[in-house]
């Protein structure tokens, strides 16, 4: 089962580079643990992120959320030039107050499904001259650099959310997705402390299971086990990090060693493999036992 490539650490608050691929390479899907900012330079280029699919134009700002699956796909030799902002969902939080909330943006492009910012100028009025002088200050090694690149990224990210707070930027649509797929998306995160099988989305979908998994590896990239398998262990992180999974961790893993005591009993005396496990989600064409996650109750 493929599973999806977490790429990139974060040991600081926000970081931030300036890349130009003179040849064309492939890219494949990945995530983060922290939020992405991508301002394309120039290049042929659209980007794909749970299931949509957006042509870009130079000088759009794609937001990709931390734990978001997502990819570009690269059209032709022409370089591909970016400045990359990885930021830390921490370090935003540091400067919400009642009226400020430097993750807005971050999260208006998750409830408008839309992740490309459009500037509605070619120099990008405010905006624009911040992101020129963020670039800049790259290659600052004067009296108190890091300082003044610190500032000059919050100045950023001020103008950022009050450019998409005042509709000085446009929310960009997918050129190309498939709605059917999308929901299923929708419906897979919404759920993923439950027990999921390809089956019961088949029918709740109103799909075949054939097509259903072939679809979703056509549009995502990868198959519905692992997705389902890369957004639950970005889960767990974030609730072991916020102290609410402990419990279900042991939960799990005392349902697990169960299960593997009863086939190992089964096994050594001489009965069925899986007799006694009708309590259990079973795949009887693959011999499998699902151990669900279970929500903490101690």
């Amino acid at each position: 089962m493929p599973e999806y490539k977490k790429v990139g650490y974060l040991t600081t608050s926000f970081k931030m580079f300036h890349l130009k691929d003179t040849s064309r390479r492939e890219f494949h899907y990945h995530y983060h643990d922290f939020h992405k900012i991508l301002i394309l330079l120039g290049g042929d280029v659209t980007y794909c992120i749970e299931g949509r699919t957006y042509q870009l134009a130079p000088g759009d700002i794609v937001l990709v959320n931390a734990g978001e699956v997502h990819k570009p796909e690269i059209h032709s030799d022409l370089p591909y030039e970016r400045i990359i902002l990885y930021v830390s969902p921490d370090f935003l939080t540091e400067y919400a107050g009642e009226d400020c909330d430097l993750s807005f943006c971050f999260k208006q492009a998750y409830r408008e499904q839309a992740h490309i910012l459009r500037l509605q100028d070619s120099k990008g009025g405010r905006l624009g001259a911040s992101i020129r002088a963020l670039d800049v200050s790259l290659n600052d090694d004067d009296y108190a650099a890091a300082l003044h690149h610190r500032l000059l990224f919050l100045e950023f990210m001020i103008q950022l959310n009050r450019a998409a707070l005042h509709h000085h930027i446009e929310f960009v649509g997918d050129s190309a997705s498939n709605e059917k797929i999308l929901s299923i998306l929708t419906y897979l995160n919404a759920h993923l402390t439950e027990d999921l099988s390809i089956d019961d989305l088949a029918s709740r979908f109103y799909l075949s299971r054939s097509y259903l998994m072939h679809t979703f590896k056509e549009q995502t990239g990868y198959t519905i086990g692992g997705y389902l398998l890369t957004k639950r262990l970005f889960l767990a992180k974030e609730l072991i990090a916020a102290g609410s999974m402990v419990g279900s961790i042991k939960q799990d893993a005392e349902g697990m060693a169960a299960a593997i005591a009863l086939l190992a009993k089964n096994a050594t005396s001489g009965a069925a493999l899986m007799d006694g496990t009708d309590s259990y989600n079973v795949d009887g064409a693959s011999a499998k036992i699902r151990i669900p996650y279970a929500v903490y109750t101690g």
